[in-house]
């Protein structure tokens, strides 16, 4: 816990934020029934003693979609006692709160109500265990949110097309538009986000200058083809995405490379199942925003019930168990047994000088007893620890693992794969097969030049947009540029010395923005030669070259169809004052890029590269096969600072904009290339018990990233 920052001044939102917490998991367990409670308390503790200007939870409060009256009551006590009173609320509401709030009968903020004291408002989507049902569509935030206690935000009744109006938040100097979507069936939300039917309105007046935070409650890991929503389907304008749903504590902010905002996955509070995930350290974060600034800082829980998981696989074990003994099964059981015991030393070591940890840990041992073996009577085995643990009915699991064909990179047959109906490409992902090729095929034949990634899009262009070029131009692009690398290094001719060059220059470039030029380049190249070959019998001519050039190749939509441009349709909002909502005017308002014509899968040919193979050598001492062309000129619009002053800290620092005199909110184009979009970036505490740090930090290097219009 730390002491108020000297940094925390009248300009600083601090928000305290928190997912699934499940209020109401196994309430009539005698061990674990009040788990949930005690935690969350615990977590509206650390919002009072830091002063925080709201909580932010990112759904599944209530583990039940009816919670019991006890877990209802309970949830309400503490937001009353920890939630009201006479602390005044420092930041004020710009948007306009009959939208936001428009499923409410009370549609307003709760703590602008005449009838109520709060001193720390609590906003909420609601997540897959809490979400609404029934002929009214209510669910448990709703009754919150009508005791005033909750403002439930991010509520959506269609089924066809989402418009996500943010709450527009000011603090001082500092504005944040807070953009939130409730759980939808993931195939659901993933189909409307393909059709472009998710629409995020942002405010026209001074856009540049909002930070953009928004949180979901969906799969973010793949479940299945369409069960999940990919990070690179959300817009790139965003600064931090909040995601809930996902119970491993992931809470230090990551980066996505591609659409260049942070994703930080609070994870649980409580553990609801005993699996790998959920043994991750629990934490809820406090975040600090100011202008376009943020700092996360983690906060450990210490309420959270103690969980050990091991894996355990007999047949690593030879010298230990024969299974064709008579007493093996006696030895297992020893074995396990003194497993248990270790991880109940190593939990009262934990527990030890911390009277706030429950005093019975969780304990899992999975035994995988594949080659003959077999299992224990694990009633009996359990009975020997039931007064040592929370879980004494489930500690051992017993599994056989599935034996799993290898495959290898030579098995993946491209000619089958391609050749498939459009129906059944639909749920192929071209990067990936290209990723996986690589990754499996023998050493002698993986990339030495190209990167998995640049190689990927190409073979997407050449599959997606027949340009049957842009393999052989990228080849020959990226061999031009690893020419005059290693002519510039004066790298001496020894292919030991070369292949280590090649390959450190390979790596430096691997997820940046150079490998996106590099990629870019090469289909430009490909254009422009196809242009000059009318005759050529795999041009269309149904694609006007004004509509090839406006292709977006820094997408990787981990889709399974190809995206049609982003935000097609969807135009500006109708000017209205800054406290109200735009409505969205597709194909008017604002000037948008040009849109590519989608080109379905079906037409996929066959992958011929007519490039000459050329050992690393060869291509050294060799010329290209074309006239050196130098690379185009980037343009840098935007300057990225990053300082490390130490493990994790890392602080960021936008350039500024002139205002703009615009009214209203406009529609985001799903995924569009946001105007001179700037890298963002994070810095944030990793230590828990830190007392003192500077959340805002001057920042020392600078790099810089491709500019994009909008």
């Amino acid at each position: 816990m730390t002491s108020e920052n000297a940094m925390d001044d009248e300009d600083t939102f601090k928000i305290l934020i928190a997912t699934d917490i499940h209020l109401g998991y196994l309430e009539k367990d005698a061990i674990r029934g009040k788990d949930t409670f005690v935690t969350f308390e615990e977590i509206l503790k650390h919002a009072k003693e830091n002063k925080v200007d709201f909580i932010l939870l990112g759904g599944d409060l209530f583990h039940d979609n009816k919670p019991s009256r006890g877990a209802m009551h309970y949830c309400m006590e503490l937001l009353r006692k920890y939630c009201m009173g006479d602390r005044p609320i420092m930041f004020e509401i710009l948007s306009d709160q009959a939208v936001n709030f428009g499923n409410s009968k009370f549609p307003w903020v709760n703590y602008q109500d005449e009838n109520l004291n709060i001193s720390i408002p609590v906003f909420s989507v609601h997540g897959n265990h809490d979400d609404p049902t029934g002929a009214d569509g209510l669910c448990a935030l709703d009754l919150l949110s009508c005791a005033g206690l909750v403002n439930h935000f991010g509520r959506s009744r269609s089924v066809e097309k989402i418009e996500i109006s943010p709450l527009l938040l000011q603090k001082g100097s500092s504005k944040i538009a807070m953009y939130g979507i409730g759980s939808i069936p993931d195939e659901r939300l993933y189909r409307m986000f393909v059709n472009n039917q998710v629409t995020m309105l942002r405010p026209r007046e001074d856009e540049s200058s909002w930070f953009n935070l928004f949180v979901i409650h969906q799969n973010r890991s793949k479940h299945g083809a369409t069960n999940y929503i990919p990070e690179q389907f959300l817009d790139d304008f965003l600064d931090l995405v909040v995601w809930g749903h996902e119970h491993e504590c992931k809470i230090t902010p990551v980066r996505n490379e591609q659409q260049l905002f942070y994703v930080t996955q609070p994870g649980s509070s409580v553990v609801t199942s005993l699996s790998p995930g959920e043994a991750v350290k629990k934490h809820i974060g406090l975040l600090r925003v100011k202008g376009r600034k943020m700092n996360l800082q983690k906060i450990a829980l210490q309420t959270v019930r103690q969980f050990f998981i091991q894996d355990v696989v007999l047949g690593d074990h030879p010298d230990l168990f024969n299974p064709d003994h008579p007493k093996v099964m006696q030895k297992v059981e020893g074995f396990c047994q003194a497993k248990v015991e270790e991880m109940l030393e190593e939990a009262e070591r934990e527990r030890l000088g911390n009277p706030l940890v429950p005093e019975k840990p969780l304990i899992r041992l999975r035994v995988d007893y594949s080659g003959g073996f077999e299992a224990f009577n694990t009633m009996r085995f359990n009975q020997k620890f039931v007064d040592r643990l929370a879980n004494p009915k489930d500690v051992i699991h017993f599994f056989r693992h599935r034996e799993t064909k290898s495959t290898k990179g030579e098995d993946i047959d491209f000619d089958q794969i391609l050749s498939r109906t459009s129906s059944d490409v639909m749920q192929l992902r071209v990067e990936d097969l290209v990723k996986q090729y690589f990754e499996t095929a023998e050493k002698n034949v993986q990339l030495s030049l190209l990167t998995e990634q640049g190689m990927g899009k190409a073979v997407q262009e050449f599959v997606d947009k027949e340009e049957r070029d842009a393999i052989e131009e990228l080849i020959n692009y990226q061999l031009e540029k690893t020419q005059r690398y290693l002519m510039e290094r004066s790298v001496e001719a020894v292919e030991e010395k070369i292949d280590e060059e090649i390959r450190r220059f390979r790596d430096s470039k691997k997820n940046t923005a150079e490998e996106d030029e590099e990629v870019r380049e090469a289909i430009n190249r490909a254009k422009a030669h196809r242009a000059q070959n009318p005759g050529d019998p795999f041009l269309d001519d149904d694609i006007s070259p004004s509509e090839e050039a406006d292709v977006a190749m820094d997408s990787d939509d981990a889709s399974a169809p190809p995206l049609p441009t982003r935000g097609r349709g969807r135009g500006r909002a109708r000017g209205q004052s800054s406290s109200t909502r735009g409505t969205s005017r597709r194909g008017k308002g604002a000037a948008v890029p040009s849109e590519s014509k989608p080109s379905g899968r079906g037409r996929a040919q066959k992958i011929v590269s007519p490039v000459k193979s050329k050992s690393i050598m060869e291509a050294f001492h060799g010329t290209s096969q074309r006239p050196s062309r130098s690379a185009a000129p980037k343009n840098y619009t935007d300057e990225v600072t990053i300082v490390d002053d130490s493990d994790e800290d890392v602080s960021i620092t936008r350039p500024s904009k002139p205002a703009q005199r615009i009214s209203s909110l406009s529609s985001s184009r799903q995924g569009s290339q946001s105007q001179s979009q700037s890298y963002k970036g994070v810095c944030y505490d990793d230590d828990d018990d830190d007392d003192e740090f500077d959340p805002f930090k001057n920042s020392s290097s600078s790099h810089g990233r491709r500019g994009r219009k909008q």
